[in-house]
């Protein structure tokens, strides 16, 4: 239950950093535009245990041609995230809403109970509210291959025990003036062998000395060609599903 209640008061800020995805064209004609992780930056060892940590994962060739994502977040919400337009649906039960967004453009339809939106005022309102929740949503799911985003810093932390025991080596990832809250910071356990992530811990404030919480990864398994982790403690992220292809009227229908 306090997981629980932190997860609703860290909702706008518990993603820091999250790059646009862009379609396989513009990544073409945009490349050398784009900005990419700055490795001078960060320490040549936790850089190291990152590139590992990808590789573990699937790779990221494997994860840049993944297109679909679909996964249920602790037991709340629907998502599904088209990785090559920037598509994503939402359905909120709790709430009654449903999103229709698209989070490279900030343009959507927004659905309150029976009520679609149609003022700008609230629909742009609600648009980025749908973007906060996919961005908080999608980080607990696909980390591992967020660990060398534009921006994140990372420093080697050195050898611990997960919270319940396991060995690991910990990298810290601050960021600089990019997401939503850059003054968040997370540190990631790795598994020596494995190298999959076992434990992350969420600092609200990268000056803070204890974290805001902490959770166990656990229930790996190959979704597509790329390894995921459904456990978060007691809870789950379920439904996961990837695909590269789909019925695109989950975008467009309510």
């Amino acid at each position: 239950m306090k997981n629980i209640l932190l997860l609703s008061t860290f909702i706008l800020t518990i993603f820091a950093c999250q790059p646009t995805e862009k379609t396989e064209e513009k990544q073409e004609t945009t490349k050398e535009d784009s900005p990419s992780f700055d490795a001078t930056k960060s320490d040549q060892k936790a850089v190291e245990l990152a590139d590992k940590v990808i590789a573990a994962h699937g790779g990221i060739e494997n994860w840049n041609n993944t297109r679909y994502i679909a996964w249920n977040f602790l037991g709340a919400r629907d998502l599904i995230w088209d990785k090559y337009t920037g598509n994503v649906r939402i359905d909120f039960p709790s709430q009654e809403s449903t999103y229709l967004i698209n989070i490279n453009e900030d343009t959507g339809r927004v659905k309150l109970g029976e009520r679609e939106l149609t003022k700008a005022d609230s629909l742009d309102k609600y648009i980025e509210r749908g973007k906060q929740i996919w961005v908080n949503d999608s980080y607990w799911l696909v980390f591992p291959f967020k660990l060398k985003d534009p921006g994140v810093q990372l420093k080697y932390v050195g050898q611990d025990t997960t919270k319940n025991g396991e060995e690991a080596e910990v990298i810290s990832l601050t960021f600089e003036k990019v997401g939503f809250t850059p003054q968040n910071k997370y540190k990631a356990y790795i598994d020596p062998q494995s190298h999959l992530i076992l434990q992350w811990d969420y600092f609200k404030n990268a000056s803070d000395s204890a974290a805001s919480f902490q959770n166990i990864w656990t229930d790996y398994q190959e979704y597509g060609d790329i390894m995921l982790s459904s456990g978060r403690d007691e809870r789950e992220l379920g439904n996961i599903k990837v695909g590269q292809e789909w019925d695109d009227k989950v975008f467009e229908e309510f």
